[in-house]
């Protein structure tokens, strides 16, 4: 796939520095952890080793001082090369990014260095079972308890909380002059007492688990709180904006890799006289498949400069469409990716059908295509609610 022209040389050399480490380890490594019920840690240590997971964090806590444009490339690629890390997302985009924009000083002393260096990792925790990722249907709730705070609640399809030092809980607390609940954002390490969960049984084939957690009167210290009580909403936005562009990025790899699969199929595969990739069958639909994701990948980009360059209502407009625009061209590159291969495309040995399952989770999170389609039809559309 040709580099777009808004990349910097920086950028390109980026990525093929991190194509490179994605292809020393590939979409065999990557089955192999998930077989066995592992985890992606020899690529997780060696993407803090050479810089990757930090590079949005700033250089003053040990990161790379980029943005999310350099961290999208990072996952892209690894992705593309058949083995992207679902904590990406998490740790340093959704996570890492409030901390470094809202949180104390101690709380980026405590937490930036170790996500930059991989030897940390956080959760995210917002999706509720009755309120999905709503904000303003969450029921967890923080109270004041003299100088604690003390969090009820439960929580849904949460990654890697085994594998987290801490999860940041997306909870709400009552507004002294409203009344009113407001969302709030806490640290909440992974051995705090009340603090539960359980696995969900998941089709999804992923390194990553989910979990339900359950938050039983959990006493966390004053300073759990990250940021300002009163700038909740804007301090959960800027970091749901990071997830949409990073799950574009997410979405973008596996279609990428899947492409690149049915490209290598019909170049050599051979019934008739010619391959089967000469027959416009076969391919004008790949070609078509490419076309979209170079068409997502260029409002991954849009988005990511705009929430770099501190526009965070563009970047919200902006980052929900590419979310869209990938899952979408993801979904159509696989499907059309196992078409291509027959039924090749349902062996084990080439990979690609339980790819099938992993492209929808694009469309359904962080946030569905249909909460994206009112997203763009209130905000950017001016039509009015139908809720």
């Amino acid at each position: 796939m040709s580099n777009p022209v808004i990349e910097t040389e920086e950028h390109r050399a980026l990525r093929d520095a991190v194509a490179a480490l994605g292809k020393r380890y590939g979409r065999e490594y990557f089955a192999r952890v998930v077989a066995e019920g592992a985890h992606t840690d020899e690529l997780w240590a060696e993407a803090a080793k050479l810089g990757y997971l930090g590079v949005n964090l700033p250089e003053k806590y040990g990161g790379g001082g980029g943005g999310i444009v350099e961290l999208s490339m990072v996952l892209e690629e690894l992705g593309a090369a058949g083995c992207p890390l679902l904590m990406l997302v998490v740790s340093p985009a959704i996570c890492g990014t409030v901390i470094a924009r809202f949180g104390t000083e101690e709380q980026k002393r405590a937490w930036l260095p170790g996500l930059a260096d991989g030897s940390r990792k956080m959760a995210f925790g917002i999706t509720e079972p009755d309120a999905g990722s709503n904000s303003h249907r969450i029921t967890t709730t923080a109270r004041k308890d003299g100088g604690d705070w003390v969090l009820n609640g439960r929580k849904v399809f949460i990654s890697g909380v085994d594998i987290a030092d801490a999860t940041l809980i997306v909870g709400r607390t009552e507004d002294a002059r409203t009344g009113r609940l407001k969302p709030c954002l806490f640290i909440v390490p992974r051995d705090t007492p009340g603090f539960g969960r359980s696995p969900i049984a998941m089709e999804l084939a992923a390194p990553e688990k989910q979990f339900e957690l359950t938050l039983d009167e959990v006493r966390l210290p004053a300073d759990a709180l990250v940021g300002d009580e009163d700038a909740g909403l804007l301090q959960l936005f800027a970091g749901l904006n990071p997830e949409r562009i990073m799950t574009a990025a997410f979405a973008l790899g596996m279609g990428r890799y899947a492409l690149g699969r049915a490209l290598d199929y019909a170049r050599t595969r051979q019934v008739w006289k010619e391959p089967i990739g000469a027959h416009q069958a076969l391919a004008h639909p790949l070609a078509q498949a490419h076309i979209e994701l170079e068409l997502a990948r260029l409002m991954m980009q849009k988005a990511a400069h705009l929430y770099d360059a501190g526009d965070d209502m563009g970047a919200g407009e902006a980052a929900n469409m590419a979310k869209y625009a990938a899952a979408e061209a993801a979904v159509h590159a696989v499907d059309q990716a196992v078409h291509t291969l027959g039924g090749n495309g349902l062996t084990q040995e080439y990979g690609l059908a339980s790819m099938v399952t992993a492209a929808r989770v694009a469309r359904i999170a962080p946030v569905s295509r249909e909460m994206i389609l009112n997203f763009v039809s209130h905000q950017t559309l001016g039509l009015p609610k139908s809720y």
